[in-house]
């Protein structure tokens, strides 16, 4: 690499070398071909850029929801296993778990609570957690739509279900 010097000239002006540096910068327009040339290349590429941001927030949306209920069905099981429970606590425990976290209605979610009997176990064909045994398997599926938690509508998720689920045996 080659540095060049100028020495500045005794008339007051700056040096060239200066002046050829706020040349390359751009920082005033000297070249009066290239005005404007980044407002020119900008602009059919914005409209793609706005969509790729817009997507990437609507996408993580959805994502951070899918945790979300993930996790509610996760606590609602947690609440299930305990000595106790019963379907209604861990269904209202479910949901508000769910409100609190995603401000998502109530009435939108259902959640299905199933009890599997352990070997052993005598049948529990109600899925009631107050007649379950230890070692059962509590089964706890909340499903919510994808209209109910967007926050702008759009074609390729409407009608699209979310789900979480959890399981964990019974103390």
């Amino acid at each position: 690499m080659t540095y060049v010097w100028y020495e500045p000239s005794w008339d007051g002006l700056e040096n060239r070398a200066t002046e050829e540096h706020h040349k390359s910068r751009g920082s005033d327009c000297w070249n009066q071909d290239r005005c404007g040339a980044v407002t020119r290349e900008m602009a059919p590429m914005l409209p793609f850029f706005t969509t790729l941001v817009f997507g990437i927030i609507k996408f993580e949306r959805v994502f951070l929801i899918m945790q979300l209920v993930t996790n509610a069905a996760r606590e609602g099981c947690r609440r299930a296993v305990i000595d106790g429970s019963t379907n209604n606590e861990v269904t209202h425990y479910t949901q508000t778990f769910m409100q609190t976290s995603a401000n998502v209605a109530t009435a939108i979610r259902t959640v299905t609570v199933i009890v599997t009997p352990a070997t052993g176990n005598t049948a529990n064909p109600t899925s009631d957690l107050a007649s379950s045994a230890s070692r059962d398997l509590v089964h706890v599926k909340m499903p919510i739509g994808c209209n109910a938690v967007q926050l702008i509508s759009a074609k390729y998720l409407s009608g699209k279900t979310l789900k979480g689920e959890a399981s964990m045996r019974q103390e």
